[in-house]
């Protein structure tokens, strides 16, 4: 069975599909035809944000793919500095009109803090005030999960503590050397489904020698491996493309990664990201 076929299941018994395609940095001219290309592969899993400036192009993929709205899951974000009620409420319309959409399947707050602020002043006011609007959207039909992103432990706490409807995803940055074992574990404790964005740590871990002598073990790719480790921690990959031979490629994962080899994999440290480093979740400040 293909991992384009699989799914997880959500707390709310809205099912996911196990693989998605991230869209960061594909430019909103170019992302229809990527979520096209993505959809023909099999892909049913594509994923956007406010601040990726791309939901136009996103929501023309998803409207022009000759496949039926109900098969494909979407998600979007809340641009992580937004943390009142009312702006929240006008992004989130913002966000069904932009993408031509009357529903999303998924939308998440990005960030607990303000890009500019990232792991810094305590918004948790803010962060409630937001999702008090994810939940009225949810509850109205608009979006049919919600969640948060880049949220820690006392973060989802935050909002547990405040809502009625507990967060059903955290998108967070999962790769080989960057696993957080205990947020991950804590989520799953609470069900609530971990997206592990930039499994491959934004192109980095092509350069890692010791990761491709693993991947070669399982006659396999870098990114094959590494999509494949984080499924393997339960959570749900989003690699980004725009490329449809890479899309295919990722998708190729019928092999298992021994628990050995797992354990030397999740004890990597790999913080380096390049040129990407000016981004705060990759700076984490």
């Amino acid at each position: 069975m293909s991992i384009l076929n699989e799914t997880y299941t959500l707390s709310n018994d809205v099912t996911i599909p196990k693989l998605g395609l991230g869209t960061w940095f594909i430019d909103d001219d170019k992302a229809a035809e990527a979520v096209r290309a993505a959809v023909e592969v099999g892909y049913r899993n594509i994923d956007t944000a406010q601040a990726y400036g791309n939901e136009r192009g996103v929501g023309e993929g998803i409207r022009t793919s000759g496949i039926a709205r109900e098969e494909l899951f979407v998600s979007t974000k809340l641009a992580a500095e937004i943390k009142d009620y009312q702006g929240a409420v006008a992004a989130i319309n913002g966000s069904l009109e932009k993408m031509g959409l009357d529903y999303i399947d998924l939308m998440l707050i990005h960030s607990p803090q303000p890009w500019e602020d990232y792991r810094g002043g305590d918004y948790a006011e803010g962060n409630r005030q937001a999702w008090r609007a994810l939940e009225e959207a949810y509850q109205a039909g608009k979006l049919r999960a919600i969640g948060v992103s880049n949220f820690l432990q006392e973060d989802v706490e935050n909002i547990i503590d405040a809502s009625t409807v507990a967060p059903h995803v955290n998108q967070l940055l999962v790769h080989v050397g960057n696993t957080p074992s205990e947020l991950i574990a804590y989520c799953q404790s609470k069900n609530i489904l971990v997206q592990g964005y930039s499994p491959i740590a934004h192109g980095e871990m092509l350069k890692n020698t010791d990761v491709a002598a693993i991947a070669e073990k399982y006659d396999a790719s870098v990114p094959q491996l590494c999509i494949r480790y984080t499924l393997q921690l339960g959570t749900q990959p989003l690699p980004k493309t725009a490329n449809p031979e890479h899309m295919r490629s990722n998708a190729q994962l019928d092999f298992v990664i021994s628990d050995e080899d797992m354990d030397t994999l999740r004890g990597f440290t790999q913080k380096d990201y390049g040129e990407n480093a000016v981004f705060p979740v990759y700076s984490g400040k």
